[in-house]
C-alpha cells in the first residue's frame, strides 16, 4: 500500500508540475526506481502514465492554444517526428547516454526563462505592432529544427522538457508567458502521445501497466489542477515558479543522482 500511495501521489505532482513548468519526470522516475523498478521499464511506463496528465494540461489551457493555433499546427510536426526518433533511440542506445547532458540543457533552459523577456522586447521593437502575427504565421526553420532536437530529447527521457520549451519559446517567440506555456503543453504532449504509442507496439515487456494505471490516474488530477493554478499566476509569478522548480531539478541531478 505504501508503494501505490507513493506512486500515486507522484503521479499527482508531477502531472501539476509538467502542466505548470515541466521535468515532472524528475518526481516520478526516481520513486519507481526506489521501490526497485529496472530503468527502462520505469521509463516507460512513466512516459505512458504521464500521458494522461499532458491530455489534462492541455485541456486547461485550451483557450490560450487556440489563440497561438498557426504556431501549434507549424511546430506540432517537428515534435512529432523528434518524439518517433528518440523513442527509438530510447529502446537501442545505453539508458546512460544522455545522462551526462540533461543538467547542461536544464541550465541552459533556465538561462533562456531568464534572458527571455529582454530578448523578447528587442524582438517586438524589431517587427513592429504586429509581432504576434509574425511571429505566429512563420516561425523560423531554426525553431522548428530546436523544437524536433527537444522532441528528440524528450521521447528519449523528457526529464525537464517543458522548462527548455519554455526557454526557447520565450527567447526566440514574442508571445506572453500564458501562452508559451500553452504551447509548451501541447508540444510536450504530443512527443509523450508518440513515444507511448511506440513503447506499446514495440516495448510491451518494458511496460508496467500498474504503474501506468497509478501514475495514469495521478497525473490527469495533478494535470488540471496545474492548470487552475498555472493561468491564474502573472507572466513575472510563473516564471519564478519555472525558475525554482528548475533549478531544484538541477540541484536533485547534479548532486543526488
Amino acid at each position: 500500500m505504501l508503494e501505490l500511495g507513493a506512486i500515486f501521489a507522484a503521479g499527482i505532482w508531477a502531472g501539476m508540475i509538467n502542466t505548470v513548468v515541466g521535468s515532472g519526470t524528475l518526481v516520478t522516475f526516481p520513486v519507481l526506481l526506489l521501490f526497485g523498478y529496472p530503468p527502462l521499464t520505469a521509463n516507460v511506463s512513466n512516459n505512458i502514465g504521464l500521458l494522461a496528465g499532458s491530455a489534462s494540461g492541455i485541456y486547461g489551457y485550451r483557450a490560450e492554444a487556440r489563440q497561438h493555433l498557426g504556431l501549434v499546427v507549424r511546430l506540432l510536426p517537428a515534435s512529432v517526428a523528434g518524439g518517433l526518433v528518440g523513442a527509438l533511440l530510447l529502446l537501442v542506445l545505453p539508458a546512460e547516454a544522455f545522462g551526462a547532458i540533461v543538467p547542461v540543457l536544464i541550465a541552459i533552459g533556465l538561462l533562456m526563462v531568464v534572458v527571455g523577456p529582454t530578448l523578447q522586447r528587442r524582438t517586438a521593437a524589431r517587427r513592429g505592432a504586429d509581432a504576434d502575427a509574425v511571429a505566429s504565421a512563420r516561425p523560423r526553420v531554426s525553431l522548428v529544427l530546436l523544437v524536433f532536437a527537444l522532441g528528440v530529447y524528450g521521447g528519449y527521457f523528457g526529464a525537464a522538457q517543458g522548462i527548455l520549451l519554455v526557454g526557447l519559446f520565450g527567447v526566440m517567440l514574442t508571445i506572453g508567458m500564458q501562452g508559451i506555456n500553452a504551447l509548451k503543453n501541447v508540444l510536450a504532449g504530443a512527443v509523450n502521445g508518440v513515444a507511448a504509442i511506440v513503447f506499446v507496439l514495440v516495448a510491451r515487456e518494458h511496460i508496467d501497466w500498474k504503474v501506468v494505471g497509478l501514475i495514469a490516474g495521478g497525473s490527469l488530477i495533478g494535470g488540471y489542477l496545474g492548470a487552475r493554478i498555472g493561468r491564474r499566476l502573472p507572466p513575472n509569478a510563473l516564471r519564478a515558479v519555472i525558475l525554482v522548480v528548475g533549478t531544484l531539478a538541477l540541484v536533485r541531478i547534479v548532486f543526488f543522482d
